[in-house]
Parts: C-alpha cells; structure tokens; sequence
C-alpha cells in the first residue's frame, strides 16, 4: 500500500500576502491534502494574525482543482454541529467533493474559554465528543435532522442537498482514549494521532514508535469489537509532536527513513506543516518541496 504525502498550512498568512500562493504551491508540488487548523488562535501564534479555518479552505478551493482539503482538527470548543454541517457541505460543494474533515475532541487551550466558559474537563470533553460526532453524521447525511441531546439540539434542521460525496464528507477523527478511538472506529474514514504527547520533551524517537505502535493496536482492537473492518479505515499521523520534531524535514533521506519506519506501522498518510520561520514548524523550504516531490515515489 502507498503512503499519502499531505501538508498543513497554518493560517497565519494573509490571502494576498503568500496565503494564496502557498495553497497553489501545494497542489502544484502533488501534495494529497492539505489541511488547517480550525482555531480561534494557537500557542505561539496567539498575538498575531490568524485566520478562520473554513473561509481559507473556501478560498483555497477557489483556486485548487485536484488537491484535497481539510481541518486538523475541527473539535466541539467552540463549534456546533447544526451550523458547522452547513458550512461544511457548502464548502464541500465549491470543492466539488476535496473535503475531509477533521475532527477531535479538542484542548485546553485558548479555543477552549474564547467564548467565555470554563474550559471542560478532559471527561467533559469526551462527553461532548460522543454526542458530536453521532449528531454531525446524520446532518451531513439526511435531509432533515431533529435531535435533543444532553449538549446539543437539532429542530428540523435542513441541508439539502447535502454533500457532493456520498454518503457524506470523510472524517478523519483524531483519538488516543477508548471512548474517542469508538467513534473513529464507528464513524471515521480515517484515523488521527500525533503521537505520545507525554514522549514530545523527554522522549526518543524509537520510545515515540512503540507507542504508536500501541496505538495502532488499540484502534484495531476496537475495530474488532464494533465489527469494522480495519483495511476500510486511514490512519494519518500528523507530524511535528513526536520527539522527532522537524528532523524528518532536515533531508529527504531523514524524512524516507521516517516514513518508513512508520508505514512499518499501518500508517496510510503522513502529514508534514508546510514551513514557518522562526516557529516550531521552521525548515528549509527547498528541502521541503524537495521531500513533497521525490519521496512519494520512494514510498510507494
């Protein structure tokens, strides 16, 4: 099985200040995805400009023909499913069915009191993504929905003609606990992880494969318990959080040897962030369109 090469481009840049240009870029350098985060702000990048993830995949779908497109990662934060579903199959419709989307429970960071709550709890949060999920499923895949949950409600909400892709829009749903790892397993085309985050500071690269490797594991345990076959689902790592950090990126034969080792795991995609100097994501942009160019093949 080939292993998909995609990027993430963060959205920091201005449309018409190298924002457009990046997005053309990727798809001219045959990345198979190129996602966003979908946050109100992120970290380090808090205190500078950061645009909303939906309006910039509209727009980069605008300017895209084969390229998908897609979040890393949606989450219940700060978003509701009867109005996230209407934006969703719109922008699935000016694609012209590019979209997949991302989705986990979300954090603790700034997203998670921008609205003026209390950040939840990590049970708090899996609540919620238990009823998101199951809820964002049918309204991207019927017609009309009425629902009333402990979280979240749906009155006859209505989206015709729903999506172009059929049932609905991918998901690729970001888990490492069981009850997350349920719903990827019940509801995702793919599955998401970014590694042991307890591994980033402290630990090795070959500590960080073993982990992934339990993971992998878990998920096809769960698979088998909800009777779902595992060769129908993805898995992607998102990388940049494992202890390797940038040093795939530092050369092509680092980033095969990477790669490698984690396709040895059932990884189906890997996904690296498109260059930002002077922030974790920085690296030499000629290595990484030469990495976007030639690995695929050496991958294959």
């Amino acid at each position: 099985m080939s292993l998909h090469l995609s990027t993430v481009i963060l959205p920091y840049r201005r449309w018409n200040e190298g924002g457009r240009t990046t997005w053309t870029r990727a798809e001219q350098l045959g990345f198979h995805t190129a996602y966003t985060y979908d946050h109100l702000s992120w970290r380090s990048f808090r205190d500078g400009p950061w645009f909303g993830a939906v309006p910039t995949l509209t727009a980069a779908a605008a300017v895209t023909e084969r390229l998908r497109l897609g979040t890393l990662v949606t989450s219940p934060n700060f978003r509701h499913p009867v109005t996230l579903a209407k934006e969703l199959i719109s922008l699935d419709d000016i694609s012209g069915g590019r979209v997949t989307l991302g989705i986990g429970a979300g954090g603790s960071g700034f997203d998670a009191t921008a609205l003026g709550q209390d950040p939840w709890t990590p049970r708090e949060r899996a609540d919620r993504f238990a009823e998101f999920v199951p809820l964002l499923d049918r309204l991207l895949s019927e017609d009309t929905v009425s629902y009333e949950g402990d979280f979240y409600s749906a009155h006859e909400a209505r989206n015709i003609p729903g999506c172009v892709q059929r049932p609905r829009l991918p998901f690729a749903v970001a888990a490492t606990g069981p009850r997350g790892m349920r719903l990827a397993a019940r509801y995702g085309q793919a599955w998401v992880t970014t590694g042991d985050p307890k591994l980033y500071e402290n630990g090795t690269p070959e500590q960080s494969v073993q982990a992934l490797r339990g993971q992998a594991e878990k998920l096809a345990d769960t698979c088998a318990e909800v009777g779902r076959d595992m060769t129908g689902l993805d898995r992607v790592l998102l990388t940049g959080f494992t202890p390797d950090r940038t040093g795939p990126l530092q050369s092509l034969d680092a980033f095969v040897d990477f790669a490698g080792r984690h396709a040895e795991l059932g990884f189906t995609e890997l996904v690296i962030h498109w260059p930002i100097p002077d922030s974790p994501f920085a690296a030499d942009e000629k290595v990484f369109e030469q990495i976007a160019m030639e690995a695929p093949a050496q991958l294959r």
